[in-house]
């Protein structure tokens, strides 16, 4: 089953649950992957599915940090409980030893020798197996420490 096929099937079983909470955020969560789906003309598959997915998370914990800067409580409880919702979901990501190392690796196979050269590790990076479990949020910190 892929992730998107769990993520209709988990719908369906929490409007049946009426778990208003769950249904809201996946049922949010299947638009956004229909939309970019449309916006990019592609169709629904894993990659499009989980960087959807992580997108979101994202956004909802930056919004987070808003709402903890601006002392809204409830608003923070929200979209807490949505991002536990959704991180489900996500794979769990590489450990930092294994990060690092890797961006080692791909620092020595590519050439990189200075900041210049991000684009490329990035690049290769993302033809890397490992792909959907790199944080690249991350993974641009470590390059840049590594990199004069």
């Amino acid at each position: 089953m892929t992730l998107y096929e769990q993520l209709r099937a988990d719908i369906i079983i929490a409007m049946k649950a009426r778990d208003t909470a769950t249904a809201t955020a996946l049922r949010t969560m299947d638009a956004a992957i229909q939309r970019a789906s449309m916006d990019t003309a592609k169709p629904i598959d894993e990659a499009l599915t989980l960087a959807t997915f992580r997108k979101a998370v994202k956004n909802l914990t930056d919004a987070r940090t808003e709402f903890e800067k601006g002392g809204r409580a409830d608003l923070v409880a929200q979209n807490t409980a949505e991002i536990n919702i959704l991180q489900k979901y996500l794979p769990a990501g590489l450990d930092a030893a294994k990060l690092d190392a890797l961006v080692a690796e791909v620092i020595a196979a590519t050439g990189a020798t200075s900041k210049k050269d991000m684009g490329k590790v990035i690049g290769a990076l993302k033809q890397r197996p490992e792909a959907a479990l790199i944080d690249f949020g991350a993974v641009s910190k470590i390059i840049q420490a590594k990199l004069p």
